[in-house]
Order: structure tokens, then C-alpha cells, then sequence
């Protein structure tokens, strides 16, 4: 038996990097999962998440251990985000589990500084991540509320939990601050209703997409990163997913309002 048997699971932004490997996560602890994306083969944009797929798409992937079913969506349209709950729900029945995983940013960190921001990024950026969330949040939590039960798990990042530097990337380091603060008021809100909602806070993760993107444009593109990581390694995927694993199953019951930085350490002063 696992863990998460007869569970539901959704998880955004899932066809590659951190949101696959939440989604396998799961998965392996017997959930059946909904793997939402913009594009579910979104995968093939980057060399290295292509080499990890073991099969066609992160759906396929998972009905090789229990079952999944796939739903293209972008977090940002609002009744697209209902639509793929109330799609969840007819196929299933209930919803056990959230992540929240899709967002990201867009831009260079210095050309979003905090004072010079481009407003077209500003609100992409923005709705990605944070509106992103709260529409997730708000097409389950009345499936949770009726259930008496559900957990839910939002994702920040190291930038919202303190800025850059130079203050580059602040739209991006903005609305993740934003989303760890809404966790705390959804915990809030949810608890009474037998709902946890914890959030997660990854440091430098080597996912396909960061390892092609940031790392190179980066301003310390000629530094170990890792020197400045109290464990001296960059993160992997699955050290995140452990974190997910203990923040949606019964390990973490009394656990809410959270917010657990995984960054082995990470100093982000000069």
C-alpha cells in the first residue's frame, strides 16, 4: 500500500523539470494524478528534459504506475483553471492534493531591476505565478472544504524570500514573495476546514530549462555556484519532490502555513 492510494493529485506545470518530478513523486506513493500544462510536450524545448522522459509525455510516464490524465491550460485564464478541476472531479471524484507548481519568470535580471521594470513582464510575470495560484487554489478549495481534507502546496523560490543584489529579476522575486504570504493567509482561511496549505521555496535546482537559461546569462555565470551552498552542490529535482512527498502525505498533518527553503544552505550576500 502506498502512501497516497485512492488519492488525487493535481500538479501545474508538470511536463518537465520540477513539476515531472513532483508529479512521478506522487505517483510512486499510489496517487492518481492530473498533470496540467501549457503544453504537455513542453518538455522538448530543452535538450536535457527531453533525455530524462522516459516515455512520450509525463502523463504516459505515470499510467505506467497507476493512472494520470493530461489537460493543457495556462494558469492564467481563470475558467480555463475551473474547467480543469471540474475535468479532475468527473474523472475522479475528489481532490486529495495541489501543487502549484507552474509559473516562472521572463526577462534577464538586469533588465527587470526594481526600478526600471517593463510593465508588459511585470504583469506576465506576475499573473503566472501569483494569479496563477490563486486560481488553482480557488477551483479546488471548495472540493477540499467539502471533503473535510485536502493539502495544498504553493511554490516560492529563494527570490521571494530575499532580493538579488543588484535587484534584478524583482518582478519574478516579487510574486513569489507574494505567493509565500498568501500561503500563510490561505492556512489561515483552509485550517478550520481540515485543509493544509504549506509552501516550498527552491534554491538553484539543476533543471534542464536552468541549466540552459540562467545559468549561463547569469552574472556569476564564471563562479561555482555551489561555494556559496552550505552543502556545496546545486539542488536536483528530487530534492524537492522529497519535500513535496512529506508535505502531501500524513507525515506533515499538522504542518500548515509553512514555508521550507530547499537550498542546501544558500547564502545570497556578496
Amino acid at each position: 500500500m502506498g502512501k497516497l492510494d485512492r488519492k488525487v493529485a493535481i500538479v501545474t506545470g508538470a511536463a518537465r523539470g520540477l513539476g515531472r518530478a513532483y508529479a512521478l513523486r506522487l505517483a510512486g506513493l499510489g496517487a492518481k494524478v492530473a498533470v496540467t500544462d501549457i503544453d504537455l510536450k513542453s518538455y522538448q524545448e530543452f535538450e536535457a528534459e527531453a533525455k530524462a522522459m522516459t516515455a512520450d509525455s509525463t502523463v504516459e510516464e505515470i499510467n505506467a504506475i497507476t493512472e494520470a490524465i493530461g489537460i493543457e491550460m495556462d494558469v492564467r485564464d481563470e475558467a480555463a483553471v475551473q474547467a480543469m478541476a471540474a475535468q479532475v472531479m468527473d474523472t475522479w471524484g475528489r481532490i486529495d492534493i495541489l501543487v502549484c507548481n507552474a509559473g516562472g519568470g521572463r526577462g534577464r535580471p538586469m533588465d527587470t531591476r526594481a526600478s526600471t521594470l517593463d510593465a508588459s513582464l511585470l504583469h506576465l510575470v506576475t499573473e503566472m505565478n501569483y494569479y496563477g495560484t490563486v486560481y488553482c487554489v480557488n477551483a479546488v478549495a471548495p472540493v477540499m472544504k467539502a471533503q473535510r481534507s485536502g493539502k495544498i502546496v504553493t511554490v516560492s523560490s529563494i527570490a521571494g524570500l530575499g532580493p538579488s543584489i543588484d535587484g534584478g529579476y524583482a518582478h519574478y522575486g516579487a510574486a513569489k514573495a507574494a505567493i509565500l504570504h498568501y500561503t500563510r493567509y490561505l492556512a489561515q482561511d483552509l485550517g478550520p476546514h481540515g485543509i493544509t496549505a504549506n509552501c516550498i521555496a527552491p534554491g538553484v535546482i539543476t533543471t534542464g530549462r536552468i541549466v540552459a537559461t540562467v545559468m549561463p546569462g547569469s552574472a556569476d555565470a564564471n563562479t561555482d555556484r555551489a561555494e556559496k551552498v552550505a552543502l556545496r552542490r546545486l539542488g536536483s529535482v528530487e530534492d524537492c519532490a522529497k519535500v513535496v512527498e512529506f508535505l502531501t502525505t500524513d507525515l506533515s498533518d499538522y504542518v500548515t502555513g509553512q514555508c521550507i527553503a530547499i537550498d542546501g544552505g544558500m547564502v545570497r550576500s556578496a
